[in-house]
């Protein structure tokens, strides 16, 4: 008889816990956001912040990210699913484009309200869809530590005789061929990193490089970039021309090569001193600093701009922009949309939210939370900034935002890595770029 009565207990006891197991699960669910990221290299510190936030406020943040150059990719399988992302990503006007009928309208949630440059977000009609959270710079990464060893030189040529002369496409293009010649002494392989153009790796060239000679179209025929641009000309072709051959001609690896190297090849190149260039951005630093053997010293780090070999060379800056915009999820519950708010304004305003953006993610932001000394102390980032408050110089916008999609820029890549091989000419180059340009913007999508 008393193993009966323990047994209907135990049974008992099992059918009364069984729901509030169950509304604990609902809790739980209900107590969690779902955010995409779109930047592999910050996976973990973002699991990271997800944690202490979670023991802040009980509110869990499950982070996924996309690997690389598959963001649009996962984005339209994961927003699919019945558990989609609360929090995503677009890269500009024609990644809304792509997204607006999962963009809810930001106007009013907390995130916004700290955007120090209204103008900055993504906008149509009265609504707001996408906020930036982070401005990057992008140039010619400089370890000056080889250009004090090359001015150092007896039998170099006497006509650019310090690194602050080099400030036109000519002063660059006259080191840079004297360099070359002297890469025994230099101890390098070449002057400038590998120029990689395997899949997926090209991103440096058909879209950060093209900003430039696009920049200067927009700005001749007063484009709107925050619409699609139905077609161009590509009239300053001849601008990106020079700067890649300049890149092919001096480079570590032979230009018949490059179809095989990546970004992290050229990165590591950098790192290890095999040469004393390499194009990209202050996002850079993070791959500098985490590759064994690193021989630059974060005091030898500069950027020099993307010369043009034209007038504008005269007060030329960094390429400063972004194409990195948050937006909400107009399809999760409005309970979700909230904590998606809270988590956001927690995150790029709270004392230990901007110590993570500042310190971990190294954002250099667009929000009025951050005063002047809440930077990021890399070195990449302090060049950002310092170019951006140069009073003798003007940031090149990121035109390239309106570029019409990624099957435009991986054929505008595929016919830089032939050109570079040598297996087609550079008038392929453009008429490969206009004709599909073209074509993309007809399709008036992604």
């Amino acid at each position: 008889m008393k193993r009966r009565i323990t047994a209907l207990l135990m049974i008992i006891s099992l059918t009364v816990s069984l729901p509030i197991t169950l509304a604990s699960c609902r809790k739980k669910a209900e107590n969690e956001i779902y955010f995409l990221n779109f930047k592999p290299e910050i996976a973990d510190k973002y699991k990271d912040i997800a944690k202490v936030y979670e023991e802040e406020t009980g509110v869990r943040v499950k982070i996924s990210t996309a690997a690389a150059n598959s963001y649009e990719q996962t984005l339209k399988s994961e927003i699919a699913k019945k558990k989609a992302p609360t929090i995503f990503q677009i890269n500009g006007p024609v990644g809304y484009e792509s997204w607006k009928n999962y963009c809810e309208d930001l106007r009013d949630t907390k995130l916004y309200s700290i955007l120090s440059d209204k103008n900055l977000a993504i906008t149509s009609g009265d609504g707001v869809y996408g906020i930036p959270y982070v401005i990057e710079g992008y140039g010619i990464i400089c370890n000056t530590a080889k250009f004090d060893e090359y001015f150092a030189l007896a039998d170099r040529q006497k006509i650019i005789n310090s690194f602050s002369e080099i400030n036109t496409f000519a002063a660059l293009e006259t080191v840079v061929a004297d360099m070359t010649a002297h890469i025994s002494e230099l101890s390098i392989d070449g002057v400038f990193a590998s120029t990689s153009l395997s899949g997926g790796e090209d991103w440096r060239w058909q879209t950060h490089l093209a900003n430039v000679p696009f920049y200067l179209e927009v700005t001749e025929n007063n484009y709107n970039v925050g619409t699609t641009v139905s077609e161009i000309t590509f009239e300053h072709n001849g601008v990106m021309k020079k700067m890649f051959d300049l890149y092919l001609n001096n480079s570590v690896t032979d230009r018949a090569l490059l179809g095989s190297k990546s970004v992290a090849d050229s990165m590591a190149e950098f790192a290890l001193g095999q040469c004393a260039m390499v194009q990209n951005g202050n996002w850079a630093w993070a791959q500098i600093k985490g590759v064994s053997g690193n021989t630059v010293n974060e005091e030898d780090i500069r950027f020099l701009p993307l010369y043009t070999g034209t007038e504008l060379d005269d007060t030329m800056g960094l390429c400063v922009g972004t194409e990195n915009y948050i937006c909400i999820n107009k399809n999760a519950s409005d309970e979700q949309k909230k904590m998606a708010d809270d988590f956001l304004y927690w995150l790029f305003s709270s004392e230990t939210g901007k110590k993570f953006v500042t310190e971990e993610l190294e954002f250099l932001t667009p929000f009025s939370t951050f005063s002047d000394r809440e930077i990021p102390g890399d070195p990449l980032a302090l060049e950002v900034n310092r170019w951006i408050n140069d009073p003798r110089s003007e940031s090149i916008p990121w035109s390239f935002v309106a570029f019409p999609g990624t099957s435009f820029k991986t054929d505008f890549g595929g016919a830089l890595l032939k050109y570079a091989q040598g297996t087609a000419d550079w008038d392929n180059v453009v008429n490969t770029v206009k004709t599909r340009w073209k074509e993309e913007a007809s399709k008036g999508k992604k």
